[in-house]
């Protein structure tokens, strides 16, 4: 409906809970006019209609209740771009979410609407959110978590893995997508460029395709609080320009990449060993930067099969691996978590803590492997030395063209390796063994020289 006295513009859209939205502005709405549009709210019901659907009305607020990592809350910001003053948000871990909920649902008058991202509800919450809704309360779930998929059963959960071209999703872009084909957001460059670098850190694509804006999106999250950071990112959201750092967001960024740099070449060197159901896991106590860390000691220690980040204090572990054929949202699970693939989290219970803690309590941190060699290099055909943690001279060579084969002290082991990694993982979970630097690799070659006396 348009009014050609000052150009004024009316939109409407239906949303999936079942109400009209009407959008006035002062014109065509482009993304000038959609930043100056203003609700209409009407206080009634359609009546008639096969669908019911409801107006917006003036008491109505929507409750929204995410995850206080960078994804949940991307959620949180996206839903004040659209929703404005009518949205409520609360960040929560996963330890507290389930609380909030139940408290919200205790209070609920009905003129509210409750929205959860990022994370999902236990089995009670699940009942009562059913009951809820049954009840006529509106309820939506978004969340992208293999660990949630059960909750597709439910008329208000929408639980997405991966997009329609094969990328995992995050949060924050399900949320986005969703509002807009509710028409309650319109895309802009800022606000797509935004959403993706939130998603390519939370699925860690970043690390692939060397996006390293959406890890100092991440860095920038933690510097300051959640309330300074929606302020700022909401304000560049506000224009229909690319998505970029200031000079003083830029500076910061630079000491803090420092800062993390110096965190995990320490934590390096803080890394226990065990073997725990089949897996050979690290085992680290650390508080920060888990993202970061379990990839970068998910790469130093290759023959580890995930990382376990240990938080004692906030009795919560983190769990991180690079390789296909380990799941540790199925590891977490069995600690009351869950999450991705590659990346998830669970509670530090007591079994967890005897495992985890208690276990590697006595042991000796690893060592870590010789780095900058130009001879003794892993994986040469020609072989590699290693030292053991009882100071056995280990070597690895490939047999021709065929399996490889470990000597230790000389004696060659009756077992063969169908790839390097293979006996790699075998000599270092049997010998702790690290790889030597150069200098003790050439006088090792010395020891067999018919002119050394």
């Amino acid at each position: 409906m348009r009014c050609l006295n000052g150009g004024l513009l009316v939109n409407y859209h239906y949303t999936r809970f079942g109400e009209v939205l009407l959008f006035l502005s002062l014109k065509p709405l482009d993304t000038q006019g959609l930043r100056i549009m203003k609700f209409i709210r009407i206080n009634y019901y359609i009546v008639g209609n096969a669908n019911n659907y409801l107006f917006f009305r003036r008491n109505m607020m929507y409750h929204l209740f995410s995850h206080n990592d960078l994804d949940g809350v991307g959620c949180g910001i996206i839903a004040k771009l659209a929703l404005g003053n009518q949205v409520s948000v609360s960040y929560n871990s996963i330890a507290r979410l389930n609380h909030s909920v139940a408290h919200f649902l205790e209070n609920a008058t009905g003129n509210e609407r409750l929205i959860i991202t990022d994370l999902s509800v236990n089995e009670d919450n699940e009942k009562k959110i059913n009951e809820y809704v049954a009840g006529g309360g509106k309820a939506l779930l978004i969340d992208h978590h293999k660990s949630a998929l059960h909750l597709n059963e439910h008329s208000w959960a929408a639980v997405t893995v991966e997009q329609e071209d094969g990328k995992l999703t995050s949060a924050t872009s399900l949320l986005y997508d969703y509002l807009v084909e509710q028409g309650l957001l319109t895309k802009t460059k800022s606000a797509d460029e935004f959403v993706e670098l939130v998603r390519q850190y939370d699925t860690w694509e970043w690390d692939a395709n060397q996006n390293f804006m959406a890890k100092q999106l991440n860095d920038l999250f933690f510097m300051i609080s959640i309330e300074e950071f929606e302020e700022k990112i909401l304000s560049k959201l506000e224009d229909d320009e690319p998505f970029q750092f200031d000079e003083i967001e830029s500076k910061l960024l630079h000491v803090e990449e420092s800062r993390v740099t110096r965190y995990i070449n320490r934590k390096k060197r803080e890394v226990y060993q065990m073997t725990i159901d089949d897996h050979l896991v690290g085992v680290v106590h650390a508080e920060n930067y888990h993202s970061e860390l379990g990839n970068e000691l998910s790469k130093e220690f290759t023959h580890l099969d995930y990382i376990a980040m240990v938080m004692v204090g906030g009795k919560r572990i983190s769990l991180r691996t690079i390789h296909d054929n380990v799941d540790v949202s199925e590891i977490a699970a069995l600690y009351d978590g869950g999450g991705h693939r590659k990346a998830s989290g669970c509670n530090l219970t007591e079994k967890a803590f005897k495992q985890f803690v208690e276990q590697t309590f006595y042991s000796e941190p690893l060592k870590r492997d010789a780095y900058n060699n130009q001879y003794n290099l892993k994986g040469s055909p020609d072989g590699s030395f290693y030292k053991g943690k009882n100071d056995e001279a280990i070597f690895v060579y490939q047999k021709g063209k065929g399996d490889w084969q470990i000597k230790v002290n000389q004696k060659p082991l009756e077992t063969d390796f169908p790839s390097f990694e293979a006996a790699e993982k075998y000599l270092k979970k049997e010998y702790f063994a690290t790889l030597v630097r150069d200098a003790e690799w050439i006088d090792h070659l010395m020891g067999f020289s018919p002119y050394k006396k």
